[in-house]
């Protein structure tokens, strides 16, 4: 018999029920948490076969593709790290799947690295890198499918070849070269053995490795009697002397420790620790540098001398601004460039060494800088500006004069003039004020008649600035009005609007969001049977709780690598990582908040939900495809629509970071080919 193409596969009902903190929970679909189970595997293969009979079968699935490919191969550049007068960027040209790490020196250049080479499916990707001092070394680390377990290896730039080294477990590293290059500090996960089954993606410690040295050998530097799920990061100043080890403990707390090279037995002096507030640290010219929004949501810069950290000798040299915060300090010379977020926009100032304000930079206009960094003893800084509608543009920037000129540039065939940029403001639901970007074809209609796409993610104090996004083109070329709201949760507006969105206040996060949606139809952007709403990791939850919590407010909605099981997140993969953020169901009182929004067990019988698509891979070490897997299943037996629910599980690919082109413009056109046809969107 002949399945009907809007039939999906039929799923096996197993119930489990549990009591937790006097509250019954009942999952029907917890076999599907088994990633290695061959009934779970043939339910994913079913899942795929059926997601690929309802978009292969529409019309605009080749047309999108086509548009795509062409969008999508806009290259990319990155701003240069330099090292004397060698600069390293990445940079990706055309159809190649991955960046290539480059070495520009003078008026010529060469490729140092690619990851092209090392897969035939492109399926390798340069996680970082860090140059030496000199520039002789490149430390980097590859890895494959998109499970970002980076493995370390040394580059030797002048002879092109690489060194003996190559240590595994160095996932998200962070690495700081001796002065000399002879070896670095840096960060990796236990082996094999060290630590309790499952626990292998925490304790993360500090090493040293000097050159040459057996890796299995290399010394513990810090690290004893961390939690397991603190994240070290190591800097040492430009004369080797200072190493500042910078702990995180989520995403609202951080300690920093400084140890002495020259007296190795004074050990780790702690300068900030145990306050709750965050911090970061670097020495310039024998002067300690604290970023901190302790007792300064918005941030500010202190200046501490490292032989007496105490903090009775703090001394602030940059108040916490009114209107902006604080992102970024680098020193360059005898300045500091200041990097601020007015609004979700970028602004750049120089100030000396005491603090004190030198000039504003002029950037090309409203946007996102990315990539600052500067010649510490130099008078040159390098940064990267975008904008929703302006390609990437790399920066040099004289610091004595503040003079700006364009070192490298993105072609792209997008006038810029074809469209509108607005920020808008809008009341949520408890009357806080948020703001939102909406981008939009330069006469598009306000009559409700566009179909609009609202995205957004509040949540971890990343912010989400206008970018230069090539998907969102096609979007634009359809008459569509893409929406970016700045939720709480995020770090636009400082650490109170951060923690304004985590844990118990999350759900604030969620009515910001649906405040968005509710003004984009009041203000004739569209009706609710003209938009869909995308989101994906964190964002995943947040379309995930917007679609189960007013689901009459969306006709589409696409919730990518998500996390929707929000009483089982914290047990699968790092997840135990974002139990500061979250909070865990082990907790009574985070029980209550959490099982108060968890998507999954939101989801009601009979209730006519919007079309979704979930998206999720097998290599994902991040968020458990679990999540996508027990939603789609839950959506497609409880819906009381005729909309579809498709679960699309990519394999060879992770969260998302690394993967190769090709792989992009597959999951794109399918994203987009849901969006069209749900949205009634013709396609030209």
């Amino acid at each position: 018999m002949t399945e009907r193409l809007t039939s999906p596969p039929a799923t096996r009902v197993e119930t489990v029920t549990e009591v937790l903190h006097g509250h019954t929970i009942v999952d029907p679909y917890r076999w599907l948490e088994d990633d290695e189970s061959p009934e779970t595997r043939a339910w994913v293969d079913a899942q795929n076969a059926y997601t690929r009979r309802v978009l292969d079968a529409s019309p605009s699935h080749a047309r999108i593709r086509a548009r795509l490919e062409t969008l999508l191969s806009i290259g990319d550049i990155s701003a240069p790290v330099m090292r004397g007068e060698r600069a390293f960027f990445l940079r990706r040209e055309g159809y190649e799947n991955q960046p290539k790490l480059y070495l520009r020196e003078g008026d010529s250049e060469r490729v140092l690295l690619d990851p092209n080479q090392e897969s035939a499916e492109g399926t390798t990707a340069l996680d970082w890198w860090y140059p030496s001092p000199d520039g002789t070394l490149v430390a980097f680390g590859y890895s494959q499918d998109g499970d970002e377990e980076s493995v370390l290896q040394v580059l030797d730039v002048a002879r092109d070849t690489l060194l003996a080294e190559r240590i595994d477990r160095t996932r998200f590293c962070s690495l700081a070269w001796l002065p000399d290059a002879s070896g670095f500090y840096y960060t990796r996960y236990p082996q094999p053995g060290e630590v309790p089954p499952g626990e292998e993606r925490y304790h993360r410690k500090v090493f040293f490795h000097r050159l040459g040295d057996d890796p299995a050998a290399d010394p513990l530097v810090f690290g004893d009697g961390l939690p397991a799920e603190a994240q070290p990061h190591v800097r040492l100043s430009r004369d080797g002397r200072w190493l500042i080890v910078t702990v995180s403990h989520g995403w609202a707390r951080a300690d920093l420790y400084l140890h002495d090279r020259t007296r190795p037995e004074a050990g780790f002096i702690p300068v900030f620790v145990e306050e709750e507030a965050l911090v970061e640290g670097f020495v310039h010219r024998g002067q300690l540098y604290l970023l901190t929004n302790l007792d300064a949501p918005r941030y500010r810069l202190l200046a501490v001398d490292p032989e007496r950290p105490e903090r009775q000798h703090w001394r602030e040299i940059i108040a916490e601004p009114e209107e902006a915060r604080i992102e970024q300090v680098v020193p360059v010379g005898d300045r500091l460039v200041v990097q601020t977020l007015v609004r979700a926009t970028s602004r750049l100032t120089l100030h000396d060494l005491d603090g004190r304000p030198v000039r504003t930079l002029d950037l090309p206009g409203l946007g996102t800088v990315s990539g600052l960094n500067a010649e510490s003893e130099g008078d040159r800084a390098f940064f990267r500006f975008e904008s929703f509608t302006v390609p990437p543009t790399v920066f040099q920037c004289d610091t004595a004069s503040g003079r700006i000129t364009e070192w490298a540039a993105v072609e792209a065939p997008i006038d810029p003039a074809a469209y509108t940029t607005e920020q808008v403001w809008y009341r949520s639901a408890d009357g806080t004020l948020v703001s939102m970007f909406i981008v939009a074809r330069a006469g598009t209609p306000r009559d409700g008649s566009a179909p609009a796409l609202l995205t957004g993610y509040g949540g971890f104090n990343i912010s989400r600035t206008p970018l230069f996004d090539r998907r969102m083109f096609f979007w634009l070329e359809q008459g569509g009005v893409y929406a970016l709201p700045n939720l709480r949760g995020g770090g636009e507006y400082g650490e109170e609007w951060h923690r304004a969105g985590m844990r118990e206040r999350k759900q604030n996060v969620f009515d910001d969001f649906i405040a968005a949606a509710e003004y984009l139809i009041a203000e004739g952007y569209t009706r609710p049977e003209r938009l869909a709403i995308l989101g994906g990791s964190n964002g995943g939850l947040l379309v995930g709780a917007a679609m189960t919590q007013r689901p009459d407010l969306f006709r589409a909605v696409v919730c990518q690598v998500p996390l929707l099981d929000m009483l089982r997140y914290h047990r699968f993969l790092i997840a135990r990582l974002w139990i500061p953020e979250y909070g865990s169901a082990d907790d009574p009182e985070q029980f209550a908040y959490l099982y108060a929004y968890s998507p999954y067990h939101r989801v009601e019988d009979g209730t006519p939900y919007p079309a979704v698509l979930l998206t999720t891979a097998t290599s994902d070490t991040r968020v458990a495809p679990l999540h996508a897997r027990k939603m789609a299943a839950r959506l497609q037996a409880a819906t009381g629509s005729d909309l579809p629910v498709l679960l699309r599980v990519e394999t060879a690919a992770g969260h998302g970071a690394g993967k190769p082109l090709g792989k992009q413009i597959a999951e794109q056109t399918d994203i987009w080919t849901f969006v069209c046809d749900q949205l009634g969107v013709t396609v030209a």
